[in-house]
């Protein structure tokens, strides 16, 4: 009997090559050394700027809702005034306000010389009116409950100081019709303003304002005592967020005697309360008495 024939099995087994090792983490390196070298060239550019190269870029990358001009550019109505009608044009506030503008064509240009800057250097009250901006627009954009009624804040400097202002505009009004009684976004406004008021040193004056009555109409309320009220009420709001009583130097209301545009005393942003962050008064010298 013969034995069965066993088949005969070959195998074959196919060796593949090890993939590619990927080179992401050489992606990743680059990206991080760019970032080392991105900020170590940071530090150095800002070790090597001047205070008013820094002011200058940090006015520049901050929002118009705050305005460092008298012009409208940055203001509540972005670069237009109204017509006696009420119709926007592209007037600044400075013409509407009845200004020249000649101060500015007097004003001396920086030639480059060293003594030029050193002259239009910004004034200690200035730099510290910049930082109180500065201040006071991060305390806004750090809420965005409350960011949408950034067109509704009004920051500019003046002679007495910097005026923040609570102004009707865009269909939102701080105050309902005839109330001396803020509407709640007006509340949080003030609340978050609080806070950064505090840590400044100066003193706050506060003062309420409102539109001129269209000529025949009979207001319903007394404008003296609607201004007036609501500047209290501001005040007690910030009282009530903290700023001490001591700090308040004048808590008055206007009426419709001091328009913000004079040209037509009825529009809404006449509507107002500002809040005046008082400079400072220059030291006596010795021996004058004030």
């Amino acid at each position: 009997m013969t034995k069965p024939v066993q088949p005969i099995i070959i195998k074959k087994v196919k060796k593949a090559a090890h993939a590619h090792h990927g080179g992401a983490w050489k992606i990743a390196y680059a990206d991080f050394v760019t970032a080392m070298m991105a900020f170590f060239l940071l530090m150095w550019l800002i070790s090597m700027t001047t205070q008013e190269q820094k002011i200058g870029l940090a006015e520049y990358f901050a929002p118009a809702a705050a305005s460092l001009s008298t012009s409208g550019a940055g203001s509540v109505l972005m670069g237009s005034a109204l017509d006696k009608a009420g119709n926007r044009s592209s007037v600044p506030r400075d013409a509407a306000r009845g200004t020249t503008g000649q101060d500015d064509k007097a004003r001396p240009t920086n030639s480059g010389h060293a003594s030029d800057r050193e002259a239009n250097r910004p004034s200690a009250g200035v730099q510290a009116n910049y930082s109180a901006i500065a201040s006071l627009r991060q305390a806004i954009q750090s809420m965005p409950e409350i960011a949408e009624l950034s067109r509704n804040i009004v920051i500019e400097p003046t002679k007495e100081g910097l005026n923040v202002s609570l102004v009707d505009e865009n269909g939102r009004a701080m105050f309902p019709e005839g109330s001396v009684q803020p509407y709640q976004h007006t509340r949080l406004v003030l609340e978050a303003l609080a806070p950064t008021l505090r840590r400044m040193p100066n003193q706050l004056s506060v003062a309420g304002h409102t539109a001129a009555t269209s000529p025949g109409a009979v207001p319903a309320v007394d404008s003296w005592s609607l201004t007036a009220g609501r500047a209290l009420a501001v005040r007690e709001i910030l009282s009530g967020a903290g700023l001490p009583s001591n700090r308040f130097t004048s808590v008055v209301g206007r009426a419709d005697t001091e328009p913000l545009f004079v040209e037509n005393p009825y529009i809404p942003p006449n509507r107002r309360v500002t809040i005046t962050l008082l400079n400072a008064e220059p030291p006596l010298p010795p021996g004058a008495r004030p």
